[in-house]
């Protein structure tokens, strides 16, 4: 009797366990990075400021937004250049395994280093500060392939809101916005490929510069596991 009860909490224990599986880290911040491949391109933003309709009018501004791809090894992080930005000047995402967050670190304006930490759900990536007046908070909303939104809000220790200080809306340059299926596929992150690269006379797409330095560095190896994935994808 004695055994078949423990049996039994055996039983129930393990279909517990089943019940709520762990949940799986990427494997690499490569793989994690990808969540944000259309981050990948050049933007055309336009920013403006918190503040009554004719405070924004008065303060508004652009900017182009540049992202891409950056490798070293087994690392990869993407990196962004802000022109004629009137907060940052550039800045790098990369992805902390050991913590499971994402990690951008940014050069503002003003020559200042900020580093912002977070996760990204639903194609939301929130990040987070602790600064002088409180808890400051960044931002980047893909609402789609090639419109993308960034805000900075910031909430004092004494209130429980977040209040907006600046919000940018950008669209992808070079691209229209309507087109979505039959993209080519960048051959190294998976991306939307908007370069051409050869390799022994067949043409390929990388998505941005980092991804084609990446590719002349050893196109045998990306042209071998991306053979290797349309193998495996199902026949029409």
């Amino acid at each position: 009797m004695k055994n078949l009860r423990t049996a039994c909490v055996v039983s129930v224990f393990a279909a517990v366990s089943f019940a709520r599986p762990a949940e799986q880290a990427p494997a690499s911040p490569r793989q994690a990075l990808q969540a944000l491949n259309d981050l990948i391109g050049s933007w055309r933003g336009t920013g403006v400021p918190a503040g009554s309709r004719d405070e924004q009018q008065k303060g508004f501004w652009t900017e182009t937004i540049s992202w891409e791809w950056q490798f070293k090894g087994k690392d990869a992080w993407l990196k962004a250049n802000f022109t004629r930005g009137k907060h940052f000047q550039s800045g790098e995402l990369r992805y902390l395994p050991d913590r499971h967050l994402y990690q951008f670190k940014t050069r503002t304006a003003a020559n200042e280093t900020k580093t912002y930490v977070g996760k990204i759900k639903q194609r939301v990536l929130t990040l987070e500060r602790d600064a002088d007046e409180g808890t400051e908070r960044l931002v980047f909303t893909l609402l789609h392939w090639n419109r993308l939104l960034y805000r900075v809000e910031v909430r004092p220790p004494s209130k429980t809101l977040f209040s907006r200080r600046f919000q940018v809306g950008a669209t992808k340059e070079g691209v229209p916005f309507a087109e979505d299926d039959g993209r080519p596929e960048c051959i190294v992150s998976g991306g939307l490929g908007t370069i051409a690269v050869t390799y022994q006379g067949q043409t390929y797409h990388v998505c941005c510069g980092g991804c084609r330095a990446e590719f002349n560095e050893n196109p045998e190896k990306y042209v071998k596991e991306y053979l290797a994935k349309k193998a495996r994808q199902p026949k029409e």
